[in-house]
């Protein structure tokens, strides 16, 4: 196989990956953190 197109698969492949992780770990984070505001705060989810 040609280097060239070895080396873009590889980083198109790990660019794909950290996309995933990251929407994958931030969703939750998120409705974790806003369900935390609305029990002690007070504050709607929607805000």
């Amino acid at each position: 196989m040609n280097i060239g197109i070895l080396l873009v698969a590889i980083v198109g492949g790990a660019a794909g990956l950290l996309s995933t992780l990251y929407l994958a770990l931030s969703l939750p984070a998120v409705l974790i953190w806003k369900v935390y505001r609305k029990i002690h705060l007070g504050i709607p989810i929607t805000r």
